[in-house]
């Protein structure tokens, strides 16, 4: 190997929320990059291939280029005076980098919300009222002889969740792997994901909870009416035989997506497939996780509870934590006109969000954390470029299943990491605020000698 060259063993990839953990990193050490990701599958390989050093500035504000300083007080300025700030993101950083951004929360007695607001949400909702039967993702390597996909397209959005865990690979009782399992895949159209799967079930679409509950009632030996086909799309026939199936099996899990979550229905389809597996652990065993998007979001919902009790969408402005999804969340928010000030930490909702929220964030004060340049940095008072988790920067991610991971950075970065960022803002709005929040209309405060980068 050329001297140039290194090579990182066990790396993670935090692209997706399957959070693999063994790459192995062939890593250009003269132009700092990623030249080879072996085990990575094609949404890893661009990943790791497109996270180089780029020649940015470390901060600019109002446009104009900063140091990290700089913006550490501009931002931490904008917070202390702030009467409602609100803070969203968190889902592609790492767990201690989550950690500060709700004592900042706490502090400012401001909101603190996540991207699972805008996808698993209606999840966090139903774990709280039905609770769940959940597994390691190599529980279901090792055990599972069932598994039904119910609102997802793994095959394109998690390549590897088939390949590693959830269909062909071998596991301790399933020694034939491909061969031991049924997989069932749920969806309102076929999908890429199709072909993967035994038994394609289509449903109609916004019809998702009413076959979940027709399910419910033929697990518990209820007459179900022949004109549910009608309503949903599934014949009575093929409801009976699934259900067999899901009673006959060893070791089940259904793996959830946003098509069933972001449909009509929302918490309460999640609700109802939870209840489902519930409902079959009194045959056999059952389990049910959502499929998660970004590489830390679990570890955002884990943090975000541990810290508040709640998983996404909690408010401090009464100097304890409330949840309250629809009046908290940063949808909600923005689209009232309620925040007067927002720190975005690696995310773009200015991308994505419904148009009247991203209005709002153009009238008020944005501070963004990100490693590259997006639409929301590009309307930020105050941007900060911040170094890439797990590319240039350890710390503790969570996978979709809830297991902690440590990252092994592959090279460098001259960019501080998120958690410095967010620390140096952190200490600084504690001076500013002197242990009371500001006055509204107060007289500026005079800049620190020397901030924290």
């Amino acid at each position: 190997m050329s001297d140039n060259l290194k090579v990182v063993e066990n790396a993670t990839c935090t692209f997706c929320g399957c959070v693999c953990d063994d790459m192995n990193l062939t890593v250009d050490v003269d132009e700092h990059r990623i030249t080879k990701a072996e085990n990575a599958c094609i949404l890893g390989k661009a990943w790791f291939r497109e996270h180089g050093i780029e020649q940015r500035p470390f901060a600019l504000i109002d446009g104009h280029e900063a140091t990290t300083e700089a913006g550490v007080e501009e931002a931490a300025q904008i917070l202390a005076r702030a009467r409602f700030p609100m803070i969203y993101g968190l889902s592609d950083t790492t767990c201690e980098a989550q950690r500060v951004a709700v004592g900042l929360a706490d502090m400012l007695g401001g909101t603190i919300d996540t991207t699972t607001s805008v996808c698993h949400g209606p999840s966090g909702i139903a774990f709280q009222g039905v609770g769940e039967s959940t597994a390691s993702l190599g529980e279901l390597k090792n055990r599972a002889d069932m598994i039904v996909f119910w609102g997802g397209n793994p095959a394109e959005a998690h390549p590897r969740l088939f390949s590693r865990y959830a269909v062909t690979p071998k596991g301790m009782y399933i020694p034939n792997g491909r061969k031991d399992r049924t997989i069932v895949l749920v969806d309102v159209r076929r999908t890429a994901s199709t072909p993967a799967a035994d038994i394609f079930v289509q449903v109609k679409p916004r019809s998702d909870f009413e076959v979940l509950w027709a399910l419910r009632a033929l697990v518990k030996g209820r007459k179900v009416d022949p004109s549910i086909e009608r309503r949903t799309g599934v014949s009575l026939a093929v409801l009976e035989d699934l259900v067999a199936r899901m009673k006959r099996c060893n070791y089940g899990a259904f793996l959830f997506g946003m098509g069933l979550t972001m449909n009509r229905g929302r918490h309460f389809n999640s609700a109802a497939l939870l209840a489902l597996a519930t409902d079959l652990n009194q045959f056999t065993h059952w389990v049910a996780k959502p499929v998660r998007g970004h590489g830390n979001v679990t570890g955002a919902d884990n943090v975000v509870s541990w810290q508040t009790g709640f998983p996404f969408g909690v408010n401090f402005s009464r100097g304890y934590p409330r949840f309250n999804p629809g009046e908290f969340t940063t949808v909600d928010v923005l689209a009232r006109g309620d925040a007067d000030a927002a720190l975005i930490i690696a995310s773009d909702p200015a991308s994505n969000f419904p148009k009247p929220a991203i209005e709002h964030l153009k009238r008020i004060p944005v501070i963004v954390l990100d490693p590259k340049a997006t639409l929301t940095s590009r309307l930020a008072r105050v941007a900060f470029t911040t170094a890439t988790y797990g590319i240039n920067v350890t710390g503790t991610v969570y996978r979709m299943d809830d297991v902690a991971l440590t990252l092994r950075p592959a090279f460098p970065s001259p960019y501080p990491s998120d958690e410095q960022v967010l620390t140096a803002i952190r200490d600084r709005v504690r001076v500013l605020l002197g242990g009371n929040r500001l006055p509204a209309g107060a007289a500026p405060i005079a800049p620190a000698v020397a901030a924290a980068s």
